[in-house]
């Protein structure tokens, strides 16, 4: 239980058989012959409760059965399972503790949507990047095996997560290590194509059967105790005729020369089964892939018919019908996401150097315009950030213009590529980073916080951020005319401003910012929509007798030094703006360049803390954290001094 939230009572005694769960030792107690109709039971809760917060929902549908098979199989929180990806793993919460908490999931000062060690004891460990599982249950099963402890370990990867290079990596080495590790390959058609057919399951059932393993056992004992020369020889043979059938008959014998024994394809959707194969390969003492095939969004139509449109859900809708019952606004500014996509695919029309790359984002980075308009220069390279930069970097080399579209805080796994790769070699790739900030409900594995500092700790890279729609589209096109290095846009989620746009593009001078607004007191130094809550708390201080003015930066790397003399010149206090860490950011930036010169002015710097923020909705994070305009306004106020505070009091 999470001591700080309140729990429900409605929730807690949800159902004819979640109300008597709350551990997977209460699982434990049912028969097995019960497991369908608890399954089904956590698919109507998280129908019902998706249906009114919102959150991730098709793919722990699809994994309903599997999870609550693990668990009744296996010893948890003894025996460790780790999910990959996370949002995979809401009917694991649900059965272990957290179901009358549920209604706060992905809500402010709730739990999380995804696992956090942080939250549960059965919560192994942290996911919110994909393809991570398998490497570390590798590290897990090492750690137990050097203490020589006795449990289970199971990593479960899924919803494309294989895609990533990183789960081949961590097969690789798990298949040298030879220790006890389960990875269930939970294939919901999303990532590897399914392979289903009656006669592999039919192989799937003898290979795990308890008496054909202990027959195959008691042969090779056999075998072993004969005559060395003959016995070597009997061995070799039958070991490939096993490979020979298995490579004619099944799709597992990549695994299986990788160092593990494979099992599948099975039905993921038959939680009996499941139970019982899994009894089976707990007590098989090496490397093993089980491989189920399942629906994405299973138990739901509409997800199953639409699963890109259900992989989550925002806000509220009607369960029956689907419909979200929040009322949408006409009058609602485009996304950001949106602003990026359609213009990227209308400068792609006036360039046919432009090529776009995502890494499994065609619809969250809106590239899926450009995928329609001309899809022979769209690439989606699965989840594989660092295969995404460097393909790019290829690209650059022979003259095209490669646009990577990546979530600010994903492109990070990619920081080698773009160092060496990219920037080293000074190639003309635009790196496109959604998300930029604090991204909302998704919480700290998802937050933009850092992507300011780590790329401007490099040589040759260009960083810009606007301060609204309008500015996205010039620096897109600016981005696109640029051909002396790699240069980045970095813009958050969500809804832009509202300005009107132009058709027109306008070329923005690389390192130039704009003065918006005069001031006598103090500057704000802006840098992208942080800018706008500059302006707002430059209004609030006006109507307390203060003057402050408001510059544009536009770009963190280069800066516009003659901007920032200018300011010093006029202004003994700065202020800087920005959604990025302080750590490194743009008001480090400023800092630097003003000891460099000798400046003696008195900065401070606004950002986000040296701390990892959780989830929420980007105005609650701004509150506590100190970037909405009023907290930012408290904060000139007490920066310029007691005197100018008693003033303001009376």
């Amino acid at each position: 239980m999470i001591e700080h939230i309140q729990p429900s009572e409605e929730l807690a005694n949800y159902g004819k058989y979640l109300c008597k769960i709350n551990s997977p030792d209460d699982l434990k107690k049912f028969p097995l012959k019960e497991l369908p109709a608890i399954a089904q039971e956590c698919r109507e809760f998280v129908i019902d409760l998706v249906s009114q917060y919102g959150g991730h929902f098709g793919a722990s549908l699809g994994a309903t059965d599997i999870t609550v098979a693990l668990h009744y199989v296996y010893n948890t929180p003894k025996d460790q399972l780790v999910w990959d990806v996370g949002h995979q793993a809401y009917v694991h919460k649900i059965l272990t503790g957290r179901r009358s908490v549920f209604h706060t999931n992905r809500q402010y000062k709730g739990i999380s949507g995804f696992p956090k060690r942080s939250e549960s004891i059965y919560d192994t460990f942290g996911v919110g990047h994909a393809s991570t599982s398998i490497s570390a249950a590798a590290g897990m099963a090492v750690a137990r095996d050097l203490r020589k402890e006795d449990y289970k370990i199971v990593a479960v990867i899924g919803d494309g997560a294989m895609t990533g290079g990183m789960a081949f990596e961590g097969l690789n080495h798990l298949g040298h290590l030879k220790t006890d590790v389960l990875v269930v390959l939970n294939d919901n058609c999303m990532s590897i194509d399914p392979n289903v057919g009656g006669l592999k399951e039919y192989l799937t059932d003898i290979t795990t059967n308890s008496t054909y393993n202990k027959i195959r056992r008691d042969i090779w004992d056999i075998l072993s105790r004969m005559d060395n020369e003959l016995g070597e020889r009997a061995r070799q043979f039958i070991r490939s005729l096993e490979q020979g059938l298995k490579a004619a008959l099944t799709p597992g014998q990549f695994f299986e020369a990788l160092g593990f024994r494979y099992f599948g394809p099975v039905d993921g959707h038959d939680v009996v089964h499941l139970a019982e194969l899994l009894r089976e390969l707990r007590e098989m003492p090496h490397p093993k892939l089980l491989h189920i095939v399942t629906i994405k969004g299973k138990g739901y139509k509409l997800a199953e018919e639409d699963q890109l449109k259900w992989h989550a859900q925002s806000s509220a809708f009607d369960k029956i019908t689907g419909k979200s019952l929040k009322a949408p606004n006409p009058n609602a500014p485009p996304l950001y996401q949106d602003v990026f996509g359609n213009t990227i695919t209308e400068l792609a029309k006036m360039d046919e150097r432009i090529v776009g790359i995502t890494a499994a984002m065609p619809s969250g980075t809106s590239l899926k315009f450009l995928e329609k308009a001309v899809p022979e220069r769209f690439f989606d390279v699965g989840i594989a950030e660092q295969h995404a930069v460097t393909f790019a970097a290829g690209l650059a080399t022979q003259g095209l213009k490669p646009v990577v579209a990546i979530y600010s805080t994903f492109l990070q796994r990619a920081y080698d590529q773009i160092i060496h790769d990219v920037a080293l070699q000074n190639l003309n790739v635009i790196f496109a980073m959604d998300r930029g900030g604090l991204a909302g409900a998704d919480g700290p594995t998802h937050h933009g916080a850092f992507d300011l500092s780590y790329l401007r700790l490099i040589p040759n890279m260009v960083i810009m951020a606007p301060m609204n729609e309008q500015e996205l589209r010039d620096m897109l096109y600016t981005a696109v005319k640029y051909d002396a290095g790699p240069i980045a846009v970095r813009y958050p989620r969500g809804n832009a401003v509202g300005v009107p746009m132009r058709k027109e593009f306008t070329q923005l001078e690389i390192g130039k910012g704009e003065l918006l607004r005069s001031g006598n007191d103090i500057a704000f130094l802006g840098i992208g929509v942080m800018t706008n809550h500059a302006m707002k708390a430059a209004d609030l201080l006006a109507e307390q007798g203060i003057s402050a003015a408001v510059a544009n930066m536009r770009f963190v790397k280069p800066l516009d030094t003659a901007l920032i003399d200018e300011l010093c010149e006029k202004y003994e206090r700065l202020v800087t703006v920005e959604e990025n860490t302080i750590k490194g950011g743009f008001g480090s930036a400023v800092i630097e360049y003003l000891q460099e010169k000798g400046y003696s002015n008195k900065v401070l710097v606004i950002g986000l803390p040296d701390r990892f923020i959780d989830h929420g909705q980007p105005a609650e994070l701004h509150r506590e954290v100190g970037l909405d305009p009023q907290s930012i306004c408290q904060r000139v106020l007490q920066f310029m001094g007691a005197e100018t505070m008693q003033v303001i009091a009376k």
